[in-house]
């Protein structure tokens, strides 16, 4: 899942934080042709535990945006139905690499790799298709002053703009994704 830090933040700088253990879980879980999913930092930390560097975003995007399906996203089977573009949450400033065979099924306006095919059963989502309304009110309580600061730029929604925001629907379209990933990847 998301958080503040990068993949290259240090045990120093967020005790917390191990992003070397992280690398190698995600690393053993691929390994063991566990079915992965990343989500925000994470879909960096699964990147990086296949040896693709993250980078920055060419935006900041917090709030409510569209993520527009690729020609590999409309033809993916897990993502079938979900229509040419579709709101999903965003909180991030990074994004997460790309290796060799990656493909990218969806895109937005304010970052290119919104959700990351590393194998057919291994996903990095820069999106946060899974907030509620309880987790976009404590992110606001979190970084209320960081929303001031980033009030100027064109990818950020401020708090009522964040709270009147529905997630009903990329909420539903999440689950349907999960199910089709949990079926093809036991066979059901």
């Amino acid at each position: 899942m998301g958080g503040p830090q990068q993949p290259s933040t240090t045990v120093e700088e967020y005790a917390h934080f191990d992003a070397a253990a992280e690398k190698a879980l995600i690393s053993s879980c691929i390994e063991a042709d566990k079915a992965v999913i990343g989500v925000c930092l994470g879909a960096q930390l699964v990147g990086e535990s296949l040896g693709a560097a993250w980078a920055p975003s060419p935006n900041t995007e917090i709030g409510s945006f569209p993520v527009t399906l690729t020609d590999a996203g409309r033809a993916h089977p897990f993502l079938a139905g979900f229509g040419e573009s579709f709101h999903t949450g965003h909180w991030h400033n990074d994004m997460p690499g790309l290796t060799d065979d990656a493909t990218v099924p969806a895109t937005s306006a304010a970052c290119p790799r919104q959700i990351v095919a590393y194998s057919r059963h291994v996903y990095g989502f820069q999106c946060h298709m899974e907030f509620t309304p309880d987790c976009v009110e404590a992110l606001i309580e979190h970084d209320e002053k960081e929303l001031a600061a980033l009030a100027d730029r064109p990818f950020v929604q401020q708090p009522d703009q964040l709270r009147a925001n529905d997630h009903t629907e990329m909420n539903a379209k999440l689950m349907t994704f999960l199910d089709r990933l949990a079926a093809d990847h036991t066979g059901r």
